[in-house]
């Protein structure tokens, strides 16, 4: 059997209700956490009514080592009943950003949807990223392909 390697990420409650539920693992193979509506969002809900966005708050805040990002998913289970996913999929989270993680949502389907206080909005994975630098050439190595692309390989 394999250990378990975690990363530790500091995380702390900004809802005023300082109740917020902190991002969990569904099952022992799920690859993202899930978001969580923040406990400030009214009894009433969020209404996303059809072709409109809302941006959804969860409550809390983290401080991902430098190195790593976040990246904000759609939950598939609200994508295929009801047509609701992160509009600006996938949302990235810096690590030097410590404000309050929200979630912008766009409802496709053709029936308002509401989000209350709790409900599993999104999903988060955390990756790592590489710095890059570009080099200023004259021209770029050949392959196969080329510079054909939009279908060029097929359907």
């Amino acid at each position: 059997m394999f250990k378990k390697k975690y990363i530790a990420i500091n995380i702390i409650r900004v809802s005023k209700k300082h109740s917020a539920n902190f991002p969990t693992y569904q099952t022992m193979g799920a690859s993202g956490v899930d978001l969580i509506g923040s406990p400030d969002i009214s009894d009433a809900g969020i209404v996303i009514k059809p072709g409109q966005r809302e941006i959804i708050p969860t409550g809390i805040a983290i401080e991902l080592p430098e190195g790593l990002e976040a990246q904000v998913r759609p939950r598939s289970g609200i994508a295929y009943k009801y047509g609701v996913t992160v509009l600006n999929s996938p949302g990235t989270i810096d690590s030097d950003y410590r404000g309050e993680i929200k979630v912008i949502l766009i409802n496709h389907g053709q029936k308002n949807f509401v989000i209350k206080s709790g409900d599993r909005i999104a999903q988060m994975i955390v990756s790592k990223v590489e710095k890059i630098e570009f080099s200023d050439v004259e021209k770029l190595s050949r392959t196969n392909r080329n510079n054909k692309g939009f279908g060029s390989t097929g359907v």
